[in-house]
């Protein structure tokens, strides 16, 4: 019996276990949830064996038991019959041979007694073994339903995790990309060509300013030599 309720307890602890409780407080749920199934699936496996032992012990009571009650009946059926033949004989007038069957009869009532006692005995037994049957197997159901929970939550649990895991990898190469951005390159190439373009139209501006004094200063020398000229015209005719 120590053994029966041994199992009972372990079914019941196993049974009433909060799976979200324990994963919240695990550093590695998707570990814990892998070691929670082997371990269910070993306790199932040992409850199961167990439960087939308590079983067949009930069954085996049960048979003793049958066996008792046809055996009641059958030293029932005898002792009639050699009560029946003891009367049968002293109607006859054969006293002596009557007692002998009557004695017989004794026996078989003796014998009655005796295996009426043992199936009283046993219907307690039997009564109780069949109530603890009864909550080995309603347990182990339990348990077969919180092992199957236990793997549809491993399987969800997995799924985030890949899922959390491929979020974080897009959002990784997000920032890299937004650390190394390339429009921002291209602005900073954009802003050297413009510089070097100022430059160079500077430079032009430059060259063309240098070109149109060069000019002017033709013009202003021609203009002194025409006045030359025209002032020694004058004093030639004077």
């Amino acid at each position: 019996m120590a053994e029966k309720q041994t199992i009972l307890g372990r079914i019941a602890q196993l049974a009433r276990a909060n799976v979200n409780a324990l994963l919240d407080a695990a550093e590695d749920p998707e570990k814990m949830l892998d070691q929670m199934v082997r371990d269910y699936t070993n306790n199932i496996a040992e409850a199961e064996a167990a439960i087939a032992q308590t079983i067949g012990n009930l069954r085996l009571a049960e048979a003793d038991r049958d066996e008792d009650v046809a055996a009641v009946t059958e030293w029932g059926t005898k002792a009639a019959a050699a009560s029946a033949k003891a009367d049968s004989l002293r109607a006859a007038g054969h006293s002596a041979e009557a007692d002998r069957f009557d004695e017989l009869a004794k026996v078989a009532l003796k014998r009655q007694i005796s295996f009426e006692s043992e199936v009283s005995a046993a219907a307690p037994q039997i009564a109780a073994q069949t109530e603890v049957v009864d909550k080995l197997k309603s347990g182990l159901s339990a348990m077969k339903g919180k092992l199957s929970e236990l793997k549809t939550k491993r399987d969800q649990l997995v799924a985030r995790a890949r899922a959390a895991q491929a979020q974080a990898q897009v959002q990784s190469a997000i920032g890299s990309l937004n650390v190394l951005d390339p429009t921002s390159e291209l602005a900073r190439f954009e802003d050297r060509v413009r510089r070097e373009e100022a430059r160079v139209a500077g430079q032009a501006e430059l060259q063309a300013d240098s070109i149109e004094a060069q000019f002017a200063s033709l013009e202003d020398a021609g203009t002194d030599l025409d006045v030359e000229a025209r002032l020694a015209a004058l004093k030639a005719k004077g």
